[in-house]
């Protein structure tokens, strides 16, 4: 589209204009981190000629779509941390082999097998941890997720125990 043509034969696909705006709002707003108040929110929309109920719902579907996301951040913060861990113990346990096999022959020679069968199972550990997409990652999510849920449950339900008690 040329910027030369008039306004009234410029036409824009829906993620057209919701990118423009997105950016029109970013520009607006002195600060990134700016934030909106609901009445703002719904101003805009009725601006917009968006009903409440479709604002209500979107950002109902918003929500559902931010807490996903932060459960994906945080089962990924999880997954680096347990193998930050594996591989500290890896270090640790080859790095007294390799001291055991030099101290006791003056060179090393049958560690560095172990190092290598070690090595192997630190690099499927990287490509487990870090591969974050495909059907495995998913599976390894739901199940993570789960535990974590209810972990939740129970920790709710025991410290509502524990406060009806101390009444």
């Amino acid at each position: 589209m040329a910027a030369f043509e008039p306004n009234s034969l410029r036409s824009y696909s829906q993620e057209d204009v919701q990118r423009i705006l997105q950016l029109a709002i970013a520009r607006q707003a002195d600060d990134q981190d700016k934030e909106f108040s609901y009445e703002q929110l719904l101003e805009i929309a009725t601006e917009l000629e968006i009903s409440p109920e479709t604002l209500k719902l979107a950002e109902i579907d918003w929500r559902s779509q931010h807490n996903e996301l932060q459960q994906r951040q945080a089962f990924n913060t999880y997954r680096m941390t347990k193998f930050k861990k594996r591989f500290g113990n890896y270090a640790i346990v080859n790095g007294f082999l390799l001291l055991v096999d030099f101290v006791g022959g003056g060179t090393v020679t049958w560690s560095l097998y172990l190092l290598l069968f070690c090595g192997l199972a630190i690099g499927l550990d990287v490509w487990n941890t870090f591969q974050t997409k495909g059907e495995e990652y998913e599976m390894a999510f739901q199940r993570w997720n789960r535990k974590h849920q209810i972990k939740q449950t129970i920790n709710s339900f025991v410290n509502k125990w524990f406060k009806a008690l101390q009444a």
